[in-house]
């Protein structure tokens, strides 16, 4: 059977129809619903196998990018997806929706000397990049992957600031997912490293590796034909692989 997909929506979500076809190439079932509906109880997250927060400026990232949504989860569904992850069933976050999950404390971070800040250019990046899977990761998106993985970035507020103490303990838990690939002999870490973030980290789980959150866009890249013609001959995966490891995970709890 195929998992069920909740594609969660919020006002200001514009990449929940891309997510929904990552997922479905991935051999899910996905349905897109918003978190309106599941406050209502018109709609309940126990209906699916897997989830997913796409990117996009929800609530006009009015009080910071993805607070106001991270609020709205932890407030409403807290005991919900705290019931969702138990179960064992994932949870990605991507661009605005690893900002909500860090907000709503479903990933290390929030309160923690740690978030994700303004690019350290200055700018809005939308540009590919490369990113390397971290050996000792729990998390279940990488299981049995090894980079490079290539996809695009696009955001202006996604460089993350943390405390060498806090980056020291997610490595010690297996927390790291993914980095960003800088180049052996490459003089500056940007633009490899699109928006500054400490160590190059790209991605963070949580302790059971179910959850996990990431700056890039890995569901605008799940075909070859998005790859830009300079990276066609690319080598390494691209983004749809890390959909195909959930739905895989996914598929035993049907």
């Amino acid at each position: 059977m195929r998992p069920r997909v909740l594609i969660l929506h919020a006002p200001g979500t514009n990449r929940a129809v891309a997510a929904a076809r990552a997922c479905a190439l991935a051999g899910g079932a996905p349905e897109v619903v918003s978190v309106e509906a599941l406050l209502r109880g018109t709609r309940e997250v126990r209906e699916f196998q897997m989830m997913v927060l796409p990117g996009g400026f929800t609530y006009g990232d009015d009080l910071g990018a993805g607070r106001l949504w991270g609020e709205a989860l932890r407030a409403g569904l807290g005991g919900e997806l705290a019931g969702f992850v138990a179960a064992e069933r994932p949870i990605l976050g991507i661009c605005n929706g690893f900002q909500a999950l860090m907000a709503a404390g479903l990933l290390p971070g929030d309160g923690e000397a740690a978030g994700l800040a303004a690019n350290a250019s200055g700018r809005f990046e939308c540009r590919w990049v490369e990113l390397e899977p971290e050996p000792g990761s729990r998390s279940i998106f990488l299981r049995g992957l090894s980079g490079p993985i290539g996809c695009p970035v696009a955001h202006g507020e996604g460089r993350l600031v943390a405390s060498s103490s806090a980056v020291a303990g997610w490595s010690s838990r297996g927390q790291i997912a993914l980095r960003y690939r800088v180049p052996a002999g490459a003089k500056n870490v940007y633009p490899h490293n699109p928006n500054g973030s400490i160590e190059n980290i790209a991605a963070l789980t949580d302790d059971t590796g179910l959850v996990m959150g990431l700056m890039p866009h890995p569901e605008d890249a799940v075909t070859p034909a998005q790859r830009p013609a300079a990276r066609r001959r690319a080598a390494g995966r691209l983004g749809l692989a890390l959909f195909e490891q959930a739905m895989a995970w996914a598929r035993r709890r049907v």
